[in-house]
């Protein structure tokens, strides 16, 4: 009898990651038992969890259900976000594999990356609004406000999967990468052709900063009020990766100012406050978290899913999807998504 694949994939869907082929390859490394709509119930996981050797999904995963899974080799999260309701000692200690398949996300995520700085650094939004409303400026004056992206210094603020993706779509602009990760070391910054800086500097001295930094139990409003100052006069702050990162109170405050613009995909609590006063600046691009939520980013993931599950049934590594380790998953603190 094959050995059972738990697919509980919500908030996802199973037709959302994988096609009628996806499936069928999947289906060949062992008996797929899926639920879709809300979580599994917990009776049937702990039913199934006995002959699981994978279980693609948020479920939770604690110690007492991990020794009723003696045949359990992978955890496969299809959220974006490792949880904090995994035992990740546990599963390391059994070399079970607790997978993310957020980079997925990366490459959808990036393109809009290099778009916001584009119609920031060009004022498109903002002349698309005068338009519309009869108030277009024609020619070099309407242009007053506006810079070329090309050859300037651009700043990352965390250098992940997100980070791997952006840096080979901003290099044929001709500019000048520089990035800040506590996480990594200088050296490996330098090897991935980007120049180190103290998180400090690279807000002074970059004029596109982006935000790309996971949300983590040592750098919640990592970017305060104090930090924020140091940005410069019209230079384009671009937050894509967790709200909680940067104190959104202060940052509001600065962006009151018109000292610097701004293009924002995420936020404190979502829905967004209706009333915020954030809604009305014109130097601000809005987004409703849809930089990475693109039909063809979910069929990356279930592919990536299904090659690396596909690899760690033959007997060897994951090479597609991020890796939770001992040291950083349980510092993870983002929150779960409902949809």
């Amino acid at each position: 009898m094959k050995s059972t694949i738990i697919l509980d994939p919500h908030p996802r869907t199973v037709d959302l990651l994988f096609s009628k082929a996806e499936l069928r390859r999947l289906r060949s490394l062992g008996k797929v038992v899926s639920h879709d709509g809300e979580r599994m119930p917990d009776a049937e996981v702990d039913r199934l969890l006995p002959d699981a050797i994978a279980i693609v999904g948020q479920t939770t995963l604690l110690r007492e259900r991990l020794n009723r899974a003696p045949k359990l080799r992978a955890i496969i999260n299809v959220e974006g976000n490792f949880q904090p309701n995994i035992d990740y000692a546990g599963c390391l200690e059994r070399g079970i594999y607790v997978l993310n398949a957020g980079v997925a996300y990366s490459y959808a995520v990036a393109e809009m990356a290099v778009g916001f700085a584009l119609a920031m650094a060009r004022g498109i939004p903002q002349a698309d609004r005068r338009f519309r409303e009869g108030k277009e400026v024609y020619g070099r004056i309407s242009n007053e406000e506006s810079f070329l992206l090309r050859r300037k210094r651009v700043g990352l603020i965390g250098y992940g999967s997100l980070g791997r993706a952006l840096a080979p779509l901003l290099r044929p602009f001709g500019c000048e990468l520089y990035a800040y990760d506590p996480w990594l070391p200088d050296g490996y910054l330098v090897e991935q052709g980007l120049s180190p800086l103290p998180l400090r500097e690279l807000l002074a001295s970059c004029t596109v900063i982006y935000v790309l930094a996971g949300a983590t139990t040592d750098n919640r409003a990592m970017l305060g009020r104090e930090e924020l100052n140091l940005i410069k006069k019209d230079s384009i702050f671009v937050l894509l990766s967790r709200a909680s990162v940067v104190d959104f109170d202060a940052l509001t405050a600065h962006l009151k100012t018109g000292r610097f613009r701004a293009a924002i995909d995420v936020f404190p609590e979502e829905p967004f406050a209706r009333n915020h006063s954030i809604r009305t600046l014109d130097n601000v691009l809005l987004s409703a978290h849809r930089a990475g939520g693109l039909a063809e980013s979910y069929q990356l993931m279930g592919e990536m899913v299904i090659d690396d599950l596909a690899l760690i049934c033959k007997g060897l590594s994951p090479v597609r999807l991020q890796r939770a380790n001992r040291e950083t998953a349980p510092k993870m603190q983002s929150k779960p998504v409902t949809r």
